[in-house]
């Protein structure tokens, strides 16, 4: 059984998706901090300093205890986040739609040129056939 889990971890797809795996996922730890880092904070300052990881509506207010600590959460719709979200897939959808058009332009086989049509009698062939056609009558 050992030697059957080597063989199965060791054949090429399981590592080619392994990889494939651990690098979308420090490539979405990319474009989330380009995201919130680097996209957001200039459109938030365009729409008068908005910050979109507070865009939120409340749906209830946080409970307190006796002690002034907060016993439950506020409940809220963090629709800022949902948008933050949002522009991460698009960004992550726009690369790897880059990625995937231009392999397949690497890997584009020509289409094989269709064979030329039969090009038919020529002229002399056919005056030929009609001189014939008509003798015969």
């Amino acid at each position: 059984m050992l030697k059957e889990f080597k063989d199965f971890i060791m054949k090429g797809n399981v590592l080619e998706l392994a990889v494939a795996v651990i690098i979308a996922g420090a490539f979405g730890a990319i474009v989330t901090s380009f995201t919130n880092d680097v996209l957001m904070p200039p459109i938030g300052m365009a729409l008068g300093g908005v910050d979109f990881s507070d865009l939120a509506i409340q749906l209830s207010e946080p409970v307190m205890n006796a002690d002034g600590e907060v016993a439950q959460e506020a409940v809220s719709i963090r629709y800022g986040m949902f948008i933050q979200k949002v522009i991460d897939f698009i960004i992550i959808a726009f690369i790897i739609f880059m990625i995937v058009r231009t392999y397949n332009r690497m890997n584009a086989k020509p289409e094989p040129e269709a064979p030329a049509p039969d090009p038919g009698p020529t002229e002399k062939e056919l005056l030929a056939q009609i001189r014939d056609l008509l003798a015969k009558q």
